[in-house]
């Protein structure tokens, strides 16, 4: 494909919609369906579309992201055709700051890309759960003579798109409006976070917000230039989750437990990629009862589990009862336990005869208890 593509990755604590859950991860390295990453979901997408080269930016809580990324063989990206770079905020002479936006983390990178050779950019949010073809788009985009395609879904009239950027367009496809965050929704037609650019307008662009300390993507380039630059909105019907909230992380989830949509993601081409990890399958022990639940490797079953998503390596003691919740990886739950409409934190320890209900929405559990008393 004519394109590199540019991952922004680098949310983390400052995403407070996500809570505890960012406390210890990036939200682009948070956990989806039992065994992928919500990265892994952009990356494929890449790889998938013949993209070669793709730089990775990342900031906040980088450590399990960049563990995460350590090796490109899991996508596919090999170095002599292109590879996978991934790129963190770094002092120099001339600046000492972190990435101060979407924007300026690109600006912190430009010689990067202007060593690159493609004519085309793709740019994707880290997380958002989707498959794309991103050749479709960028056919779309030389169709039109854009200067930048935005990928854009129309949300259900009972969806709360206050937090996204919306947008209205003339009949041709080109954006008229873009709203970030509107106060009075006017449109449910939203921006998914993924663009097209040609390589020298970016650079172009770039250099410009970066001479005027402007530092947002969507502010700074999309809706100033949205008069003078011609920006045309591409409309996608297939599924995309993005997963900015504790409910939004929760629906998404819960998305995998239904056949329709497990087949879209597992067993349709192409796949999802993702780093491989070498464990046992789940063991599920007699006397279990497992009902409409994703269980992952390294899992060991001794209660009941309904209707939830169980991660790698969590152990669920006897006589214990899981409804409706994720378990994050290297749980170990005691006896008697019960659990309903809850996120459980990865590497926790959950006291046996515990209770942990979500009562008015999805309740967080975080515990620290030690896992072995001597």
């Amino acid at each position: 494909m004519r394109a590199m593509g540019i991952i922004l990755a680098g949310g983390g604590v400052k995403h407070s919609r996500m809570g505890d859950l960012a406390a210890k991860r990036a939200v682009a390295a948070m956990p989806i369906a039992g065994s992928y990453r919500s990265i892994d979901f952009a990356l494929s997408n890449m790889t998938n579309s013949h993209i070669q080269k793709v730089a990775v930016f990342t900031q906040d809580n980088a450590r399990s992201l960049n563990e995460h990324l350590s090796s490109s063989k899991w996508w596919n990206f090999g170095r002599k055709q292109g590879g996978l770079y991934v790129f963190t905020p770094t002092r120099t002479q001339d600046n000492s700051d972190w990435y101060r936006g979407t924007a300026d983390s690109i600006a912190q990178n430009i010689e990067f890309i202007k060593d690159s050779h493609e004519p085309y950019v793709v740019i994707a949010s880290g997380d958002g759960v989707y498959k794309m073809d991103y050749n479709k788009v960028l056919q779309y985009h030389i169709d039109k003579t854009a200067d930048i395609t935005v990928v854009c879904k129309e949300m259900g009239p009972d969806t709360n798109v206050e937090r996204f950027g919306c947008v209205k367009t003339d009949a041709d496809g080109r954006i008229t409006e873009f709203t970030e965050k509107p106060v009075k929704v006017e449109s449910h037609l939203i921006s998914c976070g993924i663009y097209i650019i040609r390589r020298r307008q970016l650079v172009e662009m770039i250099e410009r917000a970066a001479e005027e300390n402007r530092y947002d993507f969507v502010s700074d380039i999309l809706i100033r230039y949205k008069d003078v630059k011609r920006i045309y909105a591409y409309k996608t019907d297939d599924y995309w989750k993005n997963i900015s909230t504790i409910q939004d992380y929760y629906d998404t989830n819960m998305d995998f437990l239904k056949p329709e949509i497990r087949s879209y993601f597992f067993k349709q081409y192409p796949e999802v990629y993702s780093k491989i990890d070498d464990l046992p399958p789940a063991k599920y022990n007699v006397g279990v009862s497992v009902k409409n639940s994703l269980v992952s490797s390294g899992s060991i079953i001794n209660g009941t589990v309904e209707d939830s998503v169980i991660f790698k390596q969590v152990f669920v003691g006897n006589n214990c009862t899981i409804k409706n919740s994720i378990i994050l990886n290297d749980v170990y739950i005691g006896d008697n336990t019960y659990i309903e409409n809850c996120i459980v934190e990865s590497r926790g320890t959950i006291r046996a005869n515990s209770v942990h209900k979500g009562e008015d929405g999805i309740k967080v559990v975080v515990e620290k208890n030690e896992r072995y008393v001597i």
